[in-house]
C-alpha cells in the first residue's frame, strides 16, 4: 500500500461459502473523512485482488470490498492512537465496557494510553492491547 501512497487501516475477513475480505485506507497525514476518493479505492482494490490471486492467502472464490475508514474510523494500532491525541474516541476497556474518552497521550515504549474518560476527572492508563473496537468519536447534533 506504501506504494500506492495509502496505509491500511483495518482488515477484516470472514464469510461462510464465499469469503469476504474488507480492506479499509487511508492516506497518512489525511483528515478524517477527506483523504480516499472512490477512484482511490478502486485503484487498491485492483492492486490488492492482483495480489491476494497470485497469493493464494483466501481461495478463488471471495468479495474484496475496499473503502474509507469514514470520518468514525477505526483506532486500532500505536501509529493510529498516536495521530489522534486529543481526539475523542469510543473504546471498549477491561471491566468498563464501552466508553467515551479523550485521549490524552500514547506511551510507545510502555505500549501504554493515557485516556480521559467523559464524567471521570483523573485519568486512565491502560495498554494498547486492551483497548479494543475503538473508533473516533463525532458528536452529530
Amino acid at each position: 500500500m506504501d506504494a500506492l501512497g495509502f496505509e491500511v487501516v483495518d482488515v477484516r475477513h470472514g464469510g461462510s461459502r464465499r469469503g469476504r475480505v474488507q480492506v479499509r485506507i487511508d492516506r497518512p497525514g489525511s483528515t478524517p473523512g477527506q483523504g480516499v476518493t472512490i477512484a482511490d479505492c478502486a485503484t487498491v482494490s485492483r492492486a490488492l485482488e492482483a495480489w491476494l490471486d497470485g497469493a493464494g492467502l483466501v481461495g478463488s472464490d471471495y468479495v474484496l470490498e475496499v473503502s474509507s475508514p469514514g470520518i468514525e474510523r477505526p483506532v486500532r494500532w500505536p501509529e493510529h492512537w498516536q495521530r489522534f491525541v486529543g481526539r475523542d474516541v469510543r473504546v471498549r476497556l477491561p471491566g468498563l465496557g464501552r466508553v467515551r474518552a479523550t485521549i490524552v497521550s500514547v506511551d510507545r515504549t510502555e505500549e501504554a494510553l493515557t485516556l480521559r474518560l467523559v464524567d471521570v476527572h483523573d485519568p486512565v492508563v491502560v495498554p494498547i492491547g486492551d483497548a479494543r473496537d475503538a473508533t473516533l468519536f463525532v458528536e452529530w447534533s
